[in-house]
């Protein structure tokens, strides 16, 4: 069985200079953990996890306890930085050697380089494009149905 015959076809995905408002809004639309990254020309660049996102605007502990130190105090840092953070570029947080397959690779070998590097969503780039992804979910999707 081959990546194409399970893959997502349609991923979300946002392009090099959206805001991190931008990418959250995708994010919480799409209701996926990682989105795909472009480049101005359409081609694939790297990724972003939404835990790379929501990590950018948390406070740090001393910012915390400089503040007040209680969890409401800690909550409303993390938004006051969220608005603070929201129209800048997500590109310094792009992760860029991401761990890629194409679509004619076997499902087993792309199964397991995501269970060996602990990769929930896994880029199927076919010469430099962005074609797909394959989720964990994909993979019990094959085995449930394609067994």
């Amino acid at each position: 069985m081959l990546v194409s015959d399970v893959m997502t076809a349609f991923p979300a995905y946002i392009r090099l200079g959206a805001t991190i408002r931008r990418a959250a809004e995708v994010v919480s639309v799409s209701e996926v953990g990682q989105l795909m990254v472009l480049d101005h020309d359409g081609r694939f660049v790297g990724s972003l996890a939404e835990e790379d996102l929501v990590r950018a605007m948390l406070p740090g502990f001393d910012d915390v306890t400089a503040a007040g130190g209680t969890l409401a105090d800690a909550f409303q840092l993390f938004l006051d930085r969220g608005r603070s953070l929201a129209d800048r570029v997500v590109d310094p947080l792009v992760v860029r050697d991401a761990a890629t397959v194409r679509s004619t690779d076997e499902l087993a070998r792309a199964a397991i380089v995501m269970i060996d590097r602990g990769i929930r969503r896994l880029p199927v780039v076919d010469d430099g494009a962005l074609v797909g992804t394959l989720s964990r979910a994909d993979l019990c999707r094959a085995v449930i149905y394609h067994s």
